[in-house]
């Protein structure tokens, strides 16, 4: 049985004055979070009608691959920090069959 990739979407909105951290903070898990394993994409994108606000696009090959994201140092210590800079929602979704375009 094959298992279907995961996606995470992560809209984080930054706390008044912690913007700039925030954007640092997220650009710079980019790269840890590309080299693992399970990973298939992730992005930082920056809302163009509210520079607070920051969307983490992220694609892993199946829900075992996103539990060790997780798991990992890197996101641990991300999620030490995102509490005092930003509002944070994460959505963990599986893709469903739609058939061919």
């Amino acid at each position: 049985m094959t298992q279907s990739p995961s996606k995470i979407t992560a809209i984080l909105v930054a706390r008044p004055g912690k913007s700039a951290e925030l954007s640092a903070l997220l650009v710079g898990m980019a790269p840890p979070s590309r080299a693992e394993p399970g990973n298939l994409r992730w992005d930082v994108w920056r809302d163009i009608s509210n520079e607070d606000r920051y969307v983490l696009d992220e694609l892993y090959r199946d829900i075992a691959a996103v539990e060790a994201h997780r798991a990992s140092p890197h996101y641990q210590a991300y999620l030490a920090k995102i509490p005092e800079l930003a509002d944070r929602t994460a959505v963990v979704s599986e893709a469903l069959e739609v058939g061919d375009r």
